[in-house]
């Protein structure tokens, strides 16, 4: 990866809703939807929002909540063109750096294991590589497919 992780700007809501568009399928609708809007520009505010970016756009976003001891990666897009490069860790691992002190844990809920994205994504897979395991089942997905919470814990 050559592009550095970056505080998100109230400018950059225009690329977090062209990521979006590219993962609706799987999430359901955001690009439309006032609360993710909201989301997006509460997490800018609050400094906890982060992009990677290039000449073209975003490559990958992420808006990051909780406290001490439980933090949320809220979520977290690669673009496609993007995808496999390392953006996602540096992502991830910017975020944790930035907000997270040990002892802590982090939570993100992605796809479960039945859910047609979770293999096409590589979301299970990639949360696995970097210390996360899978934990309690959570409610379904807007689109009505299963999700599961991934807990990384920090001694």
């Amino acid at each position: 990866m050559t592009a550095a992780v970056r505080p998100a700007r109230p400018g950059d809501l225009p690329g977090f809703l062209a990521l979006a568009a590219e993962v609706e399928h799987w999430f359901g609708p955001m690009v439309a939807e006032p609360g993710f809007h909201r989301a997006v520009e509460r997490s800018v505010g609050r400094g906890s929002a982060t992009v990677v970016a290039d000449d073209r756009g975003l490559l990958g976003g992420l808006l990051f909540g909780g406290g001490p001891p439980l933090h949320h990666l809220h979520w977290l897009v690669v673009a496609e063109r993007a995808r496999g490069t390392g953006i996602g860790r540096a992502l991830v691992e910017d975020a944790l750096r930035r907000h997270v002190r040990a002892p802590a844990a982090v939570e993100v809920v992605t796809f479960g294991p039945d859910h047609p994205g979770a293999v096409t994504s590589g979301a299970r897979t990639f949360y696995e590589r970097l210390g996360f395991t899978p934990a309690e089942a959570a409610e379904p997905g807007p689109e009505g497919g299963s999700r599961q919470v991934y807990r990384l814990r920090l001694p």
